[in-house]
């Protein structure tokens, strides 16, 4: 797995470096370096068109208010455009992008330190929130703009005609997934229903984002911090292989039904069975709410929080951050849109509107997800986030570290004869050697 874990790598290495000579960016002026007018910022996100209207229109707000122009770029492939404007030593000014992407932006000089007490209005984000911009060495390298938290969607037309709850432990979601399986919930007298959407692929490190929450709940970490300023690998422990072996056994290789089929292959652009009406829950994020009212319809479903294991209801929480360029100049203008974005006005902006919302979860503590948005839901969303929730690591550079996760736990799910024990103790080895690339095993 280590020689695996390092071809990947260099495989990598060598697809940036040819990045310099690809395609640019979509949206007018990606393929040029950033303007060189002092009153222009370029702002890059990862965004579709739908998103991406949104951000047009709170970035329309922006000018308008400070008359400082914003040159936007929707950049779809992001981190292979800003590898490549990387090496030619011209980032755009402001980035907003993944909260775990982080530590990979740090770790290769991309980003400016930030001074959290530059920004207008910091003392309004909470100090959970802040502690996810920081890095390594100590220094925050982002602004919180947007945090979300896993939720469980759940057919409550379904849990109506059997007679069942909502469940509340691993145990009771086992035995809906089970009752949705094999009891004809959408009464079409057929066996064509599923318990559980489950996108449980290596690709992308799906597989660790999906049993990441399965893994807090179990008592597990991926890594956790020495205590010394390094890190350690943690997924050969009791809990790990207690957590790993429940799901292994209940849900990817028990009972025919509780998981959809193809669980392990399927990627969350796949995994569309909840949307499709034929699988009854699904652990994912709110950005999910708005296409599910839609199908199979706000009145079919419900939001709850998600079902609690052994060591409880903690779920995988993620969002996204402002970066600042690693470059000199128009530092005034980048803080000035930094402290709009999070600003209540800027962020109400986000979270409403006809398009996709861009901020979910707010990270100004003025406000709450569900008043904004006239939807009681969003209140289980925030209250996971702010309660019951861990994000994964992001001072060190995780996008290895999950890839090997998921490769491992797909790994597992796919072969029932494999052992558990020994699948884990080898991604063990594999997570010291991630750790001991970044010079972070002790």
């Amino acid at each position: 797995m280590g020689v695996r874990r390092r071809s990947r790598r260099l495989a990598a290495v060598l697809a940036a470096a040819g990045l310099a000579f690809g395609t640019a960016a979509c949206g007018s002026g990606a393929d040029t370096a950033g303007s060189d007018d002092p009153n222009t910022l370029e702002v890059w996100t990862r965004s579709n068109p739908d998103p991406a209207a949104t951000y047009d229109r709170v970035f329309a707000a922006f000018t308008k208010k400070t008359g400082i122009r914003i040159d936007y770029q929707p950049v779809i492939n992001f981190d292979q455009q800003l590898q490549s404007r990387a090496s030619t030593k011209d980032l755009p000014d402001v980035m907003i992008n993944d909260t775990a992407l982080m530590g990979s932006y740090q770790s290769q000089g991309l980003l400016k330190a930030v001074d959290p007490d530059t920004i207008a209005g910091h003392d309004e984000i909470s100090a959970k929130t802040w502690s996810s911009t920081v890095g390594l060495d100590g220094r925050h390298y982002g602004i919180p703009y947007s945090r979300q938290a896993q939720t469980l969607m759940i057919r409550k037309d379904w849990l109506r005609k059997l007679g069942l709850k909502a469940p509340t432990t691993w145990q009771e979601m086992l035995t809906v997934a089970k009752a949705f399986a094999t009891r004809d919930p959408d009464g079409d007298g057929k066996k064509d229903t599923y318990g559980m959407v489950v996108p449980g692929s290596a690709t992308n490190g799906y597989a660790a984002w999906w049993g990441a929450s399965f893994l807090w709940q179990g008592g597990a970490k991926i890594i956790e911090p020495d205590g010394d300023g390094g890190y350690r690998p943690a997924m050969d422990s009791a809990a790990a292989v207690r957590t790993v072996t429940w799901l292994k056994d209940n849900l990817f290789c028990g009972d025919n039904g509780v998981i959809q089929p193809g669980a392990v292959s399927a990627v969350t652009g796949t995994a569309t069975n909840f949307q499709d009406g034929n699988a009854g829950m699904y652990l994912t994020g709110p950005y999910n709410i708005a296409t599910y009212d839609v199908t199979p319809g706000k009145d079919t479903y419900e939001v709850v929080p998600a079902p609690a294991g052994p060591a409880g209801s903690d779920v995988l929480a993620d969002g996204e951050n402002i970066y600042f360029g690693a470059k000199t100049g128009k530092t005034a203008q980048e803080q000035a849109l930094a402290a709009f974005l999070v600003s209540p006005e800027g962020q109400r902006l986000a979270m409403t509107g006809k398009n996709q919302p861009v901020v979910r979860i707010p990270v100004n503590t003025t406000l709450d997800a569900a008043q904004v948005r006239g939807d009681a839901r969003w209140s289980v969303v925030q209250k996971a986030y702010e309660d019951s929730s861990e994000q994964f690591p992001n001072a060190p550079d995780f996008a290895p570290i999950k890839q090997d996760t998921a490769d491992a736990l797909n790994a597992v799910f796919t072969y029932c004869g494999s052992d558990v024990r020994s699948g884990l103790k080898e991604l063990n080895d594999t997570l010291a050697g991630d750790l001991k690339d970044q010079d972070l095993l002790k």
